[in-house]
């Protein structure tokens, strides 16, 4: 790994937009280059959430790889970006939680609207067994757990635990979720 490559993940992850121009301008070969870790400028702009940088990288054909998890950041500008560049909407981490397990757990109803229009799996299960769903119901996050029945995330699915949604739900959760299902 070279210090250029370096350079321009730091550059990228600075927001140094007039810098990395320059460096790009000078060896285009750059904008794909990777340092140690095998992460490329797209992910340290996306991981910072610098959407002018990320469109650049964009705009000269540099692509989208599993490791640009910026919905995980909850960048919703640079999700879209990405999603619409053909980032997979259930890229997973380490845990095998996926960009919608995040939103749900952290009730981002923004970024589970964007997911869902860009075709996630509502009912995909991490690690743990759990689904968007059980995280939004164990949060207590009522509109998120709602939106994500109403795109068809299953009340049923049991995880490792064989707990289904219903039963992690707190509060009043759980009979509304089962409303919503059994009309």
């Amino acid at each position: 790994v070279s210090v250029s490559e370096v350079a321009v993940c730091n550059m990228a992850y600075g927001g140094r937009l007039d810098e990395l121009r320059a460096q790009l301008q000078r060896d285009r070969g750059l904008a794909t280059a990777a340092d140690q870790a095998g992460r490329t400028a797209l992910h340290w702009a996306c991981s910072a959430g610098h959407a002018a940088v990320a469109d650049l990288l964009l705009g000269l054909g540099v692509p989208v790889s599993e490791k640009d998890d910026a919905a995980s950041k909850n960048k919703q500008e640079i999700a879209i970006m990405l999603l619409e560049n053909g980032a997979d909407p259930d890229a997973t981490d380490h845990f095998e939680s996926t960009p919608l397990h995040r939103a749900a757990a952290k009730g981002n109803l923004k970024m589970i609207q964007i997911l869902l229009r860009h075709k996630a799996s509502v009912n995909i299960q991490d690690s743990e067994g759990n689904t968007p769903l059980h995280l939004a119901c164990d949060e207590e996050r009522v509109d998120e757990a709602k939106l994500l029945v109403s795109h068809g995330a299953s009340i049923h699915i049991e995880n490792k635990e064989e707990l289904t949604p219903l039963k992690v739900a707190k509060g009043g959760l759980g009979a509304i979720l089962k409303r919503m299902v059994e009309g």
